[in-house]
């Protein structure tokens, strides 16, 4: 009896130390590799490594990859649609310079280093073409990748994200949440700013626990210098930028209720792509509408990719 309510004392013990977000981790990468997914590290250059999650076997399925947000890494940002699409698909999903387990002793932090990371990645992974999903700063590389990297490119998801941040739309949408900069919404340095955050990106999720809003900011704080570096390169000025001429079918998935880019910035993205897009509003939803709404999510993204895998 004594040895059960010790063993008992040591596992609740540990479980306090490890914190919940991680074992909740512990358990998810478990899942993932049942499903067929494991993470592997690619060597871009000298360097510069970046962490991918990918077919455990060799297949011949469609290749579709997931671009995570500013928040999370890819797996903790992607893991229902990942689960779900495992088994018709060849899932790939990085993670980007500065998340996860990616990194780079280069000084570059452009959106185009971080496309050119990705493509270099998949191209060593042996992914010859590709649709590519994309949600918020995901969405940006994604353009990016699409405008650089057309023979791999195939198509394009995009998920609440504009196609460039330009200083124009940064400045209204700072505005409208009540912000003076980026990294003072992306990343927070007290757990009241994480419950902001996430209050800010959702549109009903519940209130979590202050104890894995402090696991979230632990994340957050890993390589901060680097991803404040990250965002003052992300906004561009308006006449730096114009809109490519893509040739890419995309798709645009936005929640009807995101705060952070609400709808007029989906209308304006469905302007600058054109003809090419077709659009999606999905209902009771916020910023964050794959993890709030996965179910919804994934029916949508199953119905499209295989218009967009044979267009």
């Amino acid at each position: 009896m004594n040895f059960w309510f010790g063993l008992s004392r040591k596992f609740r013990k540990k479980e306090k130390s490890m914190g919940l977000l991680k074992i909740y981790k512990f358990f998810l990468h478990g899942l993932l590799k049942l499903a067929g997914i494991s993470p592997k590290k690619i060597e871009i250059e000298p360097g510069t490594v970046v962490n991918f999650w990918v077919p455990t076997q060799t297949t011949t399925k469609p290749a579709v990859v997931f671009l995570h947000g500013f928040a999370f890494d890819g797996i903790l940002t992607w893991q229902f649609q990942v689960l779900a699409l495992a088994n018709h698909y060849s899932v790939y999903v990085p993670d980007f310079v500065f998340f996860g387990d990616s990194i780079t002793d280069k000084s570059e932090r452009s959106v185009e280093f971080q496309a050119e990371c990705i493509a270099k990645g998949l191209k060593k992974l042996g992914v010859q073409k590709c649709t590519l999903v994309g949600f918020s700063y995901g969405g940006i590389v994604g353009f990016k990748m699409a405008e650089i990297y057309p023979e791999l490119v195939h198509s394009l998801v995009v998920t609440c994200s504009p196609m460039a941040l330009t200083e124009s739309i940064s400045k209204v949408r700072l505005h409208r949440l009540g912000f003076n900069s980026w990294p003072d919404y992306l990343l927070p340095d007290s757990v009241q700013g994480v419950e902001t955050l996430i209050q800010l990106a959702s549109h009903s999720f519940p209130k979590l626990p202050n104890f894995i809003y402090k696991e979230i900011l632990e994340g957050i704080c890993k390589y901060r210098r680097e991803k404040v570096e990250l965002l003052k390169a992300l906004v561009i000025s308006d006449e730096e930028f114009t809109v490519p001429n893509y040739h890419q079918g995309m798709h645009v998935m936005w929640g009807k209720n995101d705060k952070i880019f609400e709808l007029e910035n989906a209308h304006y993205l469905q302007q600058q792509i054109g003809e090419k897009a077709s659009v999606e509003y999905i209902e009771n939803s916020g910023h964050i509408v794959q993890l709030e709404r996965p179910c919804k999510y994934n029916s949508c993204l199953n119905k499209i990719l295989p218009a967009l895998s044979s267009s």
